[in-house]
């Protein structure tokens, strides 16, 4: 296999490339080498190369950190519905879970933020597998079920059937509820909790609906942290965001109808915050979806039109504030399949007049930022971790060149090669 080609070396060395190193500066030549799982030097001009060194000559191509998408579902199996999500029996799901792992990765995608898993304990499976070598995947954090109200996100149950087999989410009323769900999510091995403060169009409880009290929200996060743990939030209206904020939820998905007061609490704590708006699954459930019979001109299409109106809005405003913005557009549906991940990036040129650098940022240190591992990932640095991607053409130009897969010429994840440069 490809990543076992340079175990028994003594590091290797990228040489003739040009680096963008995640910071958000322009490219510039240089060398880079790796020892171990570090990148040990950065250097404008050729690095030494040690006895049994690998030398990599990267021909001019560009050298830039792993992607990391901070919205990642790999229990998502590319069905159109929740339910046909979450009615894969377990045997089988597992075995998908494994499949768009690897997809991930082969697309350059060497980390992702678990964003909510479709069974208790297949992302913490799925994260432990990579972890130990057994399969091919990015660096992962595992999420929790998402935890939903009674009628609200999540809940797949029909109204004469309600039985917990047949819900997506993980069903709480009440703080008693909530804490006892948190730490049974705790006990199963999960490094995130996922909260569902917000409705969703395609459900009984709409978009801009929140439907857990304070109190509620306010025990899963006292369970949470307390025990070191990562909370995520589905937050769509204007006061989910707000209960975000209030009760320091790091991770804010969506954020679209973003008012001027949960603007300016944003901006006043941005620092803690990140927010990932999830522009995929409202783009192409607006306007990429008919061939699943989702056509524009349905209402659904319509509301997911005005909601991915709404989002530009609040994006552009967050950016302008200097709120951290990061890629991961819900990948993992029908009309936004695993390994498409990559075209986040245009989206952020596109719609929310990012420049190329500006996204590569967002696709790079801040998703690293928001895994909380800042410190040590994302970036092209001395002593930062070797995910690094050989790509063909200068994505600062185009990130459109990243969604194709024959572009990325070299993958390396913790210091050994996934792909290795041809």
């Amino acid at each position: 296999m490809d990543e076992n080609r340079n175990k028994n070396a003594n590091g290797v060395v990228f040489k003739n490339v040009n680096i963008f190193d995640g910071s958000g500066a322009d490219l510039f030549a240089g060398s880079v080498l790796v020892e171990g799982n570090r990148i040990s030097k950065v250097m404008r001009e050729d690095v030494p190369i040690p006895t049994g060194t690998i030398a990599i000559d990267g021909c001019g191509r560009t050298l830039m950190p792993g992607m990391i998408d901070a919205h990642l579902h790999l229990s998502w199996n590319n069905a159109s519905s929740l339910e046909a999500i979450m009615w894969m029996p377990v045997e089988e799901h597992v075995l998908s879970c494994i499949a768009s792992a690897k997809i991930v990765l082969d697309a350059g995608f060497t980390s992702g933020l678990g964003a909510a898993a479709a069974k208790p304990r297949l992302d913490v499976v799925i994260r432990d597998a990579i972890n130990s070598g057994a399969i091919p995947g990015p660096r992962y954090l595992a999420a929790s079920p998402e935890f939903t109200t009674i009628g609200g996100l999540g809940d797949t149950s029909p109204p004469h059937i309600e039985l917990d087999a047949l819900t997506f989410g993980t069903i709480v009323t009440g703080t008693d509820e909530m804490r006892a769900g948190v730490r049974r999510m705790i006990k199963y091995g999960n490094d995130v909790i996922k909260l569902n403060l917000s409705g969703e169009d395609l459900t009984p409880t709409p978009a801009e609906a929140t439907p857990f009290t304070d109190e509620e929200v306010a025990a899963a996060c006292d369970e949470a942290l307390k025990r070191k743990k990562m909370v995520s939030a589905h937050a769509r209206s204007a006061d989910s965001i707000k209960q975000c904020i209030r009760h320091g939820i790091r991770n804010i998905y969506h954020a679209s109808y973003a008012d001027d007061e949960a603007l300016d609490m944003l901006e006043a704590a941005k620092e803690k915050h990140f927010v990932a708006p999830g522009l995929a699954w409202l783009y192409q459930t607006a306007r990429g979806a008919s061939q699943f019979g989702l056509t524009p001109d349905t209402a659904l299409a319509k509301m997911y039109e005005c909601e991915l109106g709404a989002a530009i809005t609040s994006m552009k405003s967050m950016h302008k504030r200097g709120v951290r913005i990061a890629i991961g557009g819900d990948y993992g549906f029908a009309w936004t399949p695993m390994g498409t991940n990559a075209t986040d990036l245009q989206y952020f040129v596109e719609l929310l007049d990012f420049s190329p650098l500006e996204a590569l940022v967002a696709a790079t240190s801040v998703g690293a930022e928001m895994m909380g591992m800042g410190d040590s990932l994302g970036r092209v640095k001395e002593g930062y971790l070797a995910d690094l991607l050989l790509v063909d053409g200068d994505p600062s130009k185009d990130v459109r060149i990243l969604q194709q897969k024959q572009n990325i010429n070299g993958i390396m994840k913790d210091g050994q090669f996934h792909k290795f440069p041809q």
